[in-house]
């Protein structure tokens, strides 16, 4: 899809404040290019040398009608506001909506917080469509009504209407491919700029070393520069456009000063009528130097609305949502011959992975580094998808379950997950009314939390900073923990996690994950030994396929 395409489907959503917009533009600019006539009429009784109530009435109408336009512009001043606000609020739900229902296939080789950065485009789009809108619209009324209004003092006027048109279109034809391309560009290298940045915020404490220091300012010294090199070359465009724009100017104020001193002198038009002439002349021409200035918001609202294309372009997970809710007692997971590559590998990272998970099992996957056991979690989770072969979700009933209905029945901890900016509370429940004291008692007990929050002057109200910043690690962990087994799934899936804590903590928290009250299936990849003691089946994996698949330490 094109950017100027997205840019259309933007305003159809608005197309009755669009609408608005139009009307009051046409109504101020008929108001704006009658007042020449009243200042014409106005000269014609002070040539007379005559005063009357006539010319009393006209002054009267013409600050009238500079008056009436100055509130048709706060009107739309008004409906540009409410657009501005739409566009907002639209912008920052479509990504809070789609975010979390990106497939993962789509994010593989991208930082989704970077990519989540083209959101402050909408503040582009916000100020640019409500200049384009309001300006554009206005200035191009402006020339219509103008050249229809002179063409009646003179054929000769019509030529200036032709060459006004003309003028628009071929700058508009011959830069605004080069004009989107550069602003394109520009904007790719300043959104590497603001991810160097965050990289460098990110990894603080790396870059205070000054040889680091050093490399960093180098690295931001070498994006800045493309930035650079491609802001001139879009501003060269721009330069291009306002240079041709001064020359049309030069010719047509000459050959209009002309043309009305010719045709008063001819006797063909009245000094009234050449001072109105020259008024509208002036007015046209700030219309065209105004769209021609306008272009540079023109090209940035164009390629903020194709940054953000980059985002809501992604595809989504299909929504397989079913229309009864479902009780689920048990939940069998079950693969046959599943294959799974990423994007760019030449091989499987798994290949034939064929294995039945009862309920109640509890599951340790091992191996070594790239065997395929993170990639296999993230497949049974549902948070990848297989490229070939099964994957079957049933309950005991043997009803088949959406993927949506399925992540309601689990838990987990994916490696590199953290704590999100707000209080405990929120991090564990995501204020969930449906979880009782009595069920938060027993999560933050399980995995020994209370003692830290009791400690806490706010205790579950206590704010915690974006990942977990002023937690400790195993703090940090444990609130992963208690937040993944607090709607008491019926399965878990776990990536390490309980490595960052302390021996005996670890061992206790997970002797209450694995006790047998609790009726959940366990799958767990970790390096902590422990795991395995507890484990009712061993699975180990190496280059993509289950190796050895032991239950009740009997192979398989």
């Amino acid at each position: 899809m094109t950017p100027l395409k997205r840019f259309y489907n933007l305003l159809r959503l608005d197309k009755k404040d669009i609408y608005q917009i139009f009307f009051y533009a046409i109504f101020a600019g008929l108001i704006s290019l009658s007042l020449p006539l009243g200042i014409q009429a106005i000269i014609t009784f002070i040539q007379s040398g005559r005063v009357s109530a006539s010319w009393i009435v006209l002054i009267i109408l013409v600050v009238a009608g500079v008056a009436l336009v100055g509130v048709l512009s706060l009107m739309q001043l008004r409906i540009t506001e409410n657009l501005q606000q739409k566009i907002f609020v639209r912008s920052s739900f479509e990504f809070a909506g789609r975010l979390p229902k990106i497939k993962s296939v789509e994010l593989y080789g991208t930082y989704l917080p970077e990519l989540t950065n083209r959101f402050f485009d909408t503040m582009t789009i916000q100020k640019g469509t409500s200049k384009l809108l309001i300006d554009f619209s206005a200035a191009l009324l402006q020339i219509t009504f103008g050249i229809i209004l002179l063409s009646l003092y003179h054929p000769y006027f019509i030529v200036f209407g032709l060459l006004l048109f003309l003028l628009l279109y071929f700058i508009f034809k011959f830069s605004y491919r080069s004009g989107l391309e550069t602003s394109l560009k520009e904007s790719k290298f300043k959104y590497k700029v603001a991810g160097w940045l965050q990289e460098m915020a990110r990894n603080n404490f790396s870059f205070r070393n000054e040889l680091n220091y050093d490399f960093a300012l180098q690295k931001n010294n070498s994006i800045v520069t493309d930035y650079i090199n491609y802001r001139e070359k879009h501003f060269n465009v721009i330069k291009k456009q306002f240079t041709q724009l001064i020359i049309f100017k030069i010719i047509i104020t000459a050959g209009l000063l002309s043309i009305g001193g010719y045709l008063v002198l001819s006797q063909q038009m009245n000094i009234g009528q050449f001072v109105a002439a020259e008024i509208i002349i002036l007015l046209v021409i700030n219309s065209v130097e105004k769209i021609i200035l306008g272009l540079e918001s023109f090209y940035d609202v164009l390629t903020s609305v194709e940054k953000i294309g980059q985002v809501t372009d992604l595809e989504l997970e299909e929504n397989t949502d079913l229309q009864n809710e479902i009780c689920y007692n048990n939940i069998t997971l079950e693969t046959e011959n599943l294959k799974f590559k990423f994007p760019d590998s030449p091989t499987n990272t798994l290949d034939s992975i064929s294995l039945k998970i009862e309920q109640g099992e509890r599951i340790v996957i091992e191996g070594e580094n790239g065997s395929g056991k993170t990639t296999l979690i993230r497949l049974l989770s549902g948070l990848l998808k297989q490229n070939s072969g099964a994957f079957y979700i049933n309950d005991d009933t043997f009803r088949k379950i959406s993927l949506k209905q399925y992540r309601s029945q689990i838990g987990s901890i994916i490696h590199n997950e953290t704590p999100f900016e707000g209080t405990i509370l929120e991090n564990i429940t995501f204020n969930n009314p449906a979880i009782s004291s009595e069920d938060l008692k027993w999560a933050l007990d399980g995995v020994q939390l209370s003692s830290f929050i009791k400690l806490q002057p706010k205790g579950l109200e206590t704010h915690i900073y974006p990942e977990g910043k002023q937690l400790s690690s195993s703090n940090a962990q444990k609130i992963l923990l208690a937040r993944s087994i607090i709607h008491k799934p019926k399965v878990l899936f776990y990536e390490d996690p309980t490595d960052t804590m302390d021996e005996n903590a670890a061992n206790e928290i997970i002797d209450f994950i694995t006790s047998d009250k609790n009726k959940w299936t366990i799958i767990v990849s970790s390096k902590n030994p422990y795991w395995k003691t507890k484990a009712t089946r061993k699975i180990t994996m190496k280059n993509g396929i289950i190796l050895l698949d032991q239950k009740n330490n009997t192979p398989c």
